[in-house]
């Protein structure tokens, strides 16, 4: 039973990991959105890469749950909140450079 909770988990966290990709969507549509549903998109970004992160992190905790696809989510939810990370940290360091 409890195999069967961690392989649906794994399935939700590998989705909750590339759902930011659905971002390009809208770019190669060349769909121009307005700021109110970009912000939302944005926030929705952010929520889904530390989903993906927690929901990973769990299933790759125990070594008998490892599989390609924890670590594919794992590896996907982390490469994201990297590039979140280094997008803030870029923001500040320009603001107060100047």
């Amino acid at each position: 039973m409890e195999n069967k909770k961690l392989k649906t988990l794994s399935i939700v966290a590998l989705i909750v990991s590339v759902l930011p990709l659905a971002t390009l969507v809208p770019v190669f549509l060349k769909i121009t959105l307005s700021e109110g549903v970009s912000t939302v998109w944005a926030g929705v970004n952010v929520a889904s890469a530390v989903a993906g992160l927690i929901l990973s992190g769990i299933c790759v905790r125990s070594d008998e749950s490892r599989s390609p696809v924890n670590i594919a989510s794992t590896v996907f939810s982390a490469f994201w909140c990297l590039l979140m990370m280094g997008m803030v940290v870029l923001a500040l360091f320009l603001t107060f450079m100047q």
